[in-house]
């Protein structure tokens, strides 16, 4: 095939998409480990840079011809900071739980959790993370320790240990804590399968967790997101049970496409015998690529079909987001005034106005 055919290519229609209801890279130069914001409330707000950060840009905006691609990306980055600048975010009227879930890996799953909690606890919201990935990443981004020695989601699901118990709170953010997972959840799959109840235990955890708060006089939680593994087990079909919303991130390639109605049709067989109250209400265009007309088409097939759940905001390929986790940080808090935090920002702030 040809670079023009593969350029035009039509990407192939949704097969039966269910009935789920609705709603080592090389080394860098520069050091950016010294640079950790001070204030993550002025430097991660919603409104994603400070205000000199956006005079700045503005200044820089006068003195590029608005001729230049570079300039006019510019604009438009300081035009979508602007929007978010000042903006306050609604508590929801109850703790909105979140599951994270896609089956095929790396399509921003872990990088998706973790930046949208981080950007909603910067805004004064406060946030639970649940790591159930063995792989223990969202435990990485966030700052939290998950070797072997700690207590885990793990001890919660397998041993009954309380929640409050094994949360932490994230170092770089004040409302953000952090359920951890360790490398002991990679058998947690078969330990699972005798036990009673197997398919509700981190939802039984999750509400005496917030009874305890209430009960201690702790602020109640606004939202819960729970890290998913890229599987369909019963770590998968716990977090389900848990939650009553489900948040989907898509890559914008085609090999995203293909695995979503089997993604959908577990969600529709948990919604008939384990959990009613299951909808998915979000969708969220990952890793997309404005360069090729790839990304455009499947970003085009995906709102016809979702045109309800997908979010406005799209999250670009980003070299800062990918960069955050080896310092053990959000993008949030790496580097507030990327392209990529910005994406973030403004998909926390659709999901928590909807």
């Amino acid at each position: 095939m040809t670079s023009s055919e593969a350029s035009t290519r039509r990407i192939p229609p949704f097969v039966s998409l269910g009935s789920a209801r609705a709603f080592v890279a090389p080394t860098v130069a520069h050091d950016y480990s010294v640079k950790k914001p001070a204030s993550v409330a002025k430097s991660a707000g919603m409104a994603g840079v400070s205000r000199e950060t956006s005079a700045t840009s503005a200044n820089v905006l006068d003195s590029i011809d608005d001729s230049s691609p570079i300039a006019r990306e510019l604009a438009h980055e300081n035009k979508r900071r602007e929007r978010l600048l000042g903006r306050e975010l609604p508590k929801p009227e109850k703790t909105r739980i979140f599951t994270v879930s896609n089956q095929k890996g790396g399509v921003g799953k872990t990088t998706t959790t973790v930046n949208i909690a981080a950007a909603l606890a910067a805004a004064g919201l406060n946030v639970l993370v649940i790591d159930i990935d063995p792989q223990g990443n969202a435990s990485t981004a966030l700052g939290i320790d998950h070797h072997a020695d700690v207590d885990s989601i793990y001890d919660v699901l397998i041993n009954d240990i309380p929640l409050q118990d094994v949360v932490a709170p994230c170092p770089d953010i004040a409302k953000l804590i952090c359920a951890p997972a360790t490398i002991h959840l990679a058998g947690a799959e078969i330990e699972l399968v005798s036990l009673v109840a197997r398919e509700q235990r981190l939802r039984r955890a999750i509400d005496v967790y917030c009874k305890e708060r209430a009960k201690n006089g702790e602020e109640r939680l606004d939202y819960i997101f729970i890290d998913c593994p890229p599987s369909l087990g019963l770590l998968t079909v716990n977090a389900f049970c848990a939650a009553n919303e489900v948040l989907i991130p898509i890559q914008c390639e085609y090999y995203a496409l293909e695995g979503l109605s089997q993604l959908l049709k577990n969600i529709e067989m948990i919604q008939k015998h384990l959990n009613a109250d299951l909808v998915v209400s979000t969708i969220l265009l990952t890793m997309y690529d404005g360069r090729t007309n790839l990304a455009a088409q499947v970003a085009a097939e995906v709102r016809e079909h979702f045109p309800e759940q997908v979010l406005g905001a799209v999250v670009p390929r980003s070299v800062r987001i990918s960069e955050a986790p080896s310092y053990q940080q959000t993008v949030m808090t790496y580097d507030p005034s990327s392209s990529g935090a910005l994406s973030y920002l403004e998909a926390a702030a659709e999901i928590a106005e909807r």
